[in-house]
């Protein structure tokens, strides 16, 4: 590649010698004239002087197209979208392979000679105006900065960019590069809400559980009273029951509201099941339903608080149960997954839960039971949360749902008698 650069440096030389030593020939054989004269050899200098201006010109002029294609090549496979738009009309130059189809355009063509204004919401026209000066006057790459914008078939979306003024084929430009930002600033959104929730419910409860757990309990011990003189009245027993659930949803709020400061310790997760399972025996029967248990021959001990994972089985069990009305099976299965995680899938046969609800999964007040609450699955999210662990439950209707739970094994270091995760 160099030398068939440096012989085409050399043909304008060579060129313009030949024409020098052709004309001189000319001369002497037409006029008679001496070949070689000062002429003869001042033009010959001139001709190679100039030749060589000719072809270092066009030598730099080709380098400089080689490395503005290879800039394009680098442009087009950046994953981010890139438009360049002439200063003086605004309309696009050039769009990567990015653009085009963040744009959702078939190719360049769609989006080249298109003014870049003709895509920004109107709400946004005069900020990108803005923006497009202040990178004609800085001359330096401007800080990202948000705008709603407006595909070829008109759906909206947000895209973040940064612009810098540049020359492309020797015109005056502007380059925004940036990406569509539509999913993450939807998820942030959504984060927002959830958080006002959790703020919305830590206050809530903190304000009304020990206002309830209070009369609570004088109230249960009254109806226990009421039912010792009168034990056949069986509305007795159906009043100390929703007491008790009373008392169990004020327990939920006050373990959201305050979580206490847990022990962990290192534990095998098959026995912290096995308990469950023989806990919730009766119901299992009464309901006509069968656990079966599979696990891994080796699965690594947790760290962990054993109580509060036992809350997380007891209601996740609860709810396999319950979505389970004519019997069926439930199976647990521990699998080993390697690089230091293990995982606990329970399965059922149940009613299943609709696609559109499985997202909403775990937020306050937003249930699929009747009498439900959804504090149970939020508190099981944030136990297994402060087990750094994963929750995410996959469903389909009248087929069952399965619920997968992530958990990192512990390292025991036997020389120091601690664990770490």
């Amino acid at each position: 590649m160099l030398l068939w650069n440096r012989n085409r440096q050399i043909w304008g030389q060579i060129t313009l010698v030949l024409i020098s030593v052709l004309f001189t020939t000319y001369q002497f054989v037409i006029n008679h004239d001496p070949f070689f004269t000062i002429d003869f050899f001042l033009f010959t200098i001139l001709a190679w002087i100039v030749g060589w201006r000719y072809d270092l010109s066009r030598y730099y002029e080709k380098k400089a197209k080689d490395s503005e294609e290879s800039y394009r090549l680098l442009m087009d496979s950046l994953p981010e979208s890139i438009f360049i738009q002439s200063q003086c009309d605004n309309k696009l130059i050039y769009v990567n392979h990015a653009a085009v189809r963040m744009m959702g355009a078939s190719n360049r063509e769609e989006l080249i000679n298109q003014s870049f204004g003709e895509f920004v919401s109107a709400d946004y026209i005069e900020r990108w105006k803005m923006r497009v000066k202040i990178a004609i006057n800085k001359k330096r790459p401007l800080s990202h900065i948000e705008y709603k914008m407006k595909r070829i078939d008109g759906s909206v979306f947000f895209y973040e960019a940064s612009c810098l003024a540049i020359k492309l084929n020797g015109k005056e430009a502007v380059l925004s590069i940036g990406k569509d930002v539509t999913a993450s600033k939807e998820e942030t959104m959504n984060l927002l809400q959830k958080s006002e929730k959790l703020a919305i419910l830590g206050e809530m409860s903190a304000g009304i559980a020990h206002e309830i757990r209070n009369p609570l309990t004088s109230i249960k011990g009254f109806i226990q009273l009421a039912k010792s003189d009168n034990p056949k009245n069986k509305y007795f027993e159906i009043v100390l029951s929703e007491i008790e659930r009373i008392n169990s949803i004020v327990g939920e709020l006050l373990f959201l509201a305050k979580p206490t400061a847990d022990v962990f310790l290192v534990k095998d997760i098959r026995n912290v099941i096995k308990d469950v399972v023989t806990l919730i025996h009766t119901q299992l029967s009464l309901h006509n339903i069968q656990i079966k248990e599979v696990y891994d021959s080796e699965i690594p001990k947790i760290l962990c608080e054993e109580q509060r994972l036992k809350q997380v089985f007891i209601n996740l069990l609860q709810n396999a149960i319950e979505a389970m009305p004519k019997g069926g099976y439930i199976s647990i299965k521990g699998t080993f997954l390697g690089e230091g995680n293990i995982s606990i899938e329970i399965m059922d046969q149940g009613v299943g839960i609709p696609e559109e609800r499985i997202s909403t999964l775990g937020e306050p007040f937003y249930t699929t039971k009747e009498k439900g609450t959804g504090l149970g699955l939020m508190t099981c999210y944030k136990i297994i949360e402060s087990h750094n662990g994963k929750l995410c439950f996959q469903s389909e209707v009248n087929k069952g749902t399965k619920v997968t739970i992530i958990f990192p094994a512990a390292i025991q270091d036997t020389l120091l008698g601690t664990a770490i995760h």
